[in-house]
């Protein structure tokens, strides 16, 4: 059986090649991801429609883990979210709690802790949404 400590190193990995179908191989539709305080996206096209702007924009994609810990089938890391569009750097830094279908390898859900008034006023520049 995966360990939960596997799934993130494979899932940061599929973040920095930056491809979107890899990236949504980490979940199914019992999925969740949810940018605490915003309404979870559920399920794979949800998340996909969440991830997507920010992945097609950005020349790199490095989320740096400074702590970590992990249960049985949760992880919680502490984590900067770096981001390269246009050549200028965007980081932000999160919380996250992750939970994992160990058997299947699957992301179950997500909840992640960020000032997103900080976050979106460093991504205005960026305009995601062109």
């Amino acid at each position: 059986m995966v360990k939960p400590v596997e799934i993130v190193e494979s899932f940061l990995q599929a973040l920095s090649e930056r491809e979107i179908g890899l990236i949504m191989s980490f979940f199914d539709e019992r999925s969740s991801w949810q940018n605490v305080p915003h309404p979870p996206s559920n399920g794979i096209q949800e998340i996909e429609l969440m991830f997507s702007p920010i992945i097609r924009k950005s020349s790199k994609v490095q989320w740096d883990i400074l702590s970590s810990a992990y249960a049985e089938n949760r992880a919680w890391l502490e984590r900067v979210d770096r981001f390269w569009i246009a050549g200028i750097e965007y980081s932000v830094q999160c919380n996250g709690v992750f939970e994992f279908d160990l058997p299947r390898g699957k992301i179950i859900t997500v909840r992640d802790y960020v000032d997103l008034g900080e976050w979106r006023e460093r991504l205005a520049l960026a305009q995601l949404n062109d």
